[in-house]
Formats: C-alpha cells, structure tokens, sequence
C-alpha cells in the first residue's frame, strides 16, 4: 500500500461475474468513481500427497445461492471507510468462514477485474492467499449454498467466465513461477 493507503499493482483488463447477470464487456473507458467495488481472496490449497507441484493445488470456489447460481471466490462490496485488504478478509470470513489467521497472502499478486452487473460498472479485486491448513472446514453463509475445492481445470469449468478464468491461470502461473525459483 502506498502513503494514502491505496494499493499499487499492474492494473490487467479482466472481469468476472458476481451476479451471473452480466450484461456487457468490459467498457473501453472504465470510470472508477462510479462503479462499485468489491474485494475478495483466490484461496488455494496444497494438497500433501499430490507430486509433482503444481498439480497439488487446489482452487475454492462458492457457489451462489442467487441468480444463476454461478460460482465465484469468495469476495464482496467494500464497506464505508474500510480497505480493500480487510475488506477481502472480512469477506472470506463471512463467505467461507476462513479467517485471517488461516490464510498466508502471496506476495506480489492482485488482479484488478473490471465489468457491467445490471447495466452499472464494477470492480473486483482478487488477492491470492493459501489455507495454511489444507484440511481446514469451510463454512458457507446463506449466500451460497456449495463449495469445490478444484484443480485449476475444473476451477476455469466451473467459474464461466472467460476473465475470471484469466484471473485463475495467472494465479496458477504466479504459484508456478515462485515454485521454479524454489
């Protein structure tokens, strides 16, 4: 985070879809100050038994309990006064009820997802972050009604959309990579 409290990072033209009612592409010029903004976590696993990296990670995925019922990392509407980081915390808490606690941050990786929900600019951000305990429980709230821990092929399957399936492959690539310099 810089001085003013606003996250630096490279800003990559993807989007995903949280309400399943997606009504349009990502619009060329994308005005910030009206559109809303969620925060959330790509929350991966590794699996102890599974050789070699990286086919030992496993992606969450939520299933909403609303609209088309589509599926989507755990993520939601930035409240008043609050970060982006707590609110991605706050989030995964309430969604999944990971903690923070339970999660480690990866460095280095936020995507920034831009797209129409009902006809009204959004943006998303996604962190990584990696359940320290692969055997942790995942509890949902009311807003979804299933979970699935997924293999990143299964993940893109079942997220639809084509940016949020983006987001998921350059989480595994960045994973990838920090596994290489290992």
């Amino acid at each position: 985070m810089n001085a003013g409290g606003a996250i630096s990072w490279c800003t990559t033209k993807l989007g995903a879809c949280c309400s399943g009612e997606r009504q349009a592409e990502t619009p060329d010029v994308f005005n910030p100050e009206m559109a809303l903004r969620a925060c959330g976590f790509i929350v991966f696993r590794r699996l102890a038994n599974c050789i070699p990296p990286p086919d030992n990670i496993e992606y969450l995925l939520l299933q909403t309990s609303y609209g088309k019922h589509h599926w989507t990392p755990p993520k939601g509407h930035v409240d008043p006064g609050e970060d982006d980081l707590t609110t991605a915390l706050r989030e995964t808490k309430e969604e999944a009820g990971l903690d923070a606690q339970q999660l480690l941050v990866i460095d280095n990786f936020v995507q920034e997802l831009h797209y129409e929900v009902q006809g009204k600019p959004k943006e998303v951000l996604y962190w990584l972050a990696e359940l320290r305990d692969p055997g942790t429980a995942v509890t949902l709230s009311d807003e979804h009604q299933d979970y699935r821990w997924a293999k990143l092929d299964e993940a893109c399957a079942l997220a639809q959309y084509k940016d949020l399936q983006d987001t998921l492959r350059a989480a595994h690539r960045h994973l990838q990579t920090q596994q290489e310099k290992r």
